[in-house]
């Protein structure tokens, strides 16, 4: 067989094989668990639009943080200014047509916004929309109304506790817990 035989045979061969080309995922997404990969909804989601004042209270290895935020969302998007007691901005998000924008002097470059939004959607989207997107991440999906709790297999990773006046999240995977303060009815 010749050499122009040979390369025309393997170029047809190489053209020919059925392979897989990645895909590029262009919806944003976060880790839930080190397997469970959670797409961000879109903001069409959202149960009640807010427009509020909230007062935020986390605690992270052993560490506790308090600041307060005005938070406006809607169907149109998310937007939430980070202030500190007396009133100065420490940060800005953004959460808006399925892209994330984040600043802030004080806060990490290492900080994914796309966590703080993710939690922001588990306490505060549908519960239809919610169950559906946990679901497709190999998750599970509880809601009594007043409690949420996401769960790999049997064990609750996530438990979220909702009345009129406060939210409380409390990621038992990750180690932290933050309750959000306001006006919630």
């Amino acid at each position: 067989m010749s050499n122009k035989k040979t390369v025309i045979i393997l170029f047809l061969c190489c053209c020919s094989c059925a392979s897989k080309v990645p895909v590029k995922e262009d919806r944003l997404y976060i880790y839930l668990t080190g397997s469970s990969k959670y797409f961000l909804l879109p903001a069409v989601d959202i149960e009640n639009p807010l427009d509020m004042a909230q007062s935020i209270s986390a605690e992270w290895q052993g560490n506790g943080y308090s600041f307060n935020a005005w938070v406006k969302a809607d169907k149109a998007g998310m937007e939430m200014v980070l202030l500190n007691e007396l009133g100065v901005n420490m940060g800005e998000l953004s959460f808006r047509d399925g892209l994330v924008s984040f600043s802030s002097p004080l806060f990490p470059k290492s900080l994914k916004p796309e966590y703080i939004i993710a939690d922001f959607q588990l306490c505060f989207y549908s519960a239809g929309a919610l169950r559906q997107a946990l679901e497709d991440c190999g998750l599970s999906f509880e809601n009594s109304g007043s409690i949420r709790r996401i769960l790999q297999g049997k064990t609750v990773i996530i438990e979220i506790e909702k009345n009129q006046n406060a939210v409380r999240l409390t990621n038992h995977l990750r180690g932290y817990t933050y309750t959000l303060k306001g006006s919630f009815k």
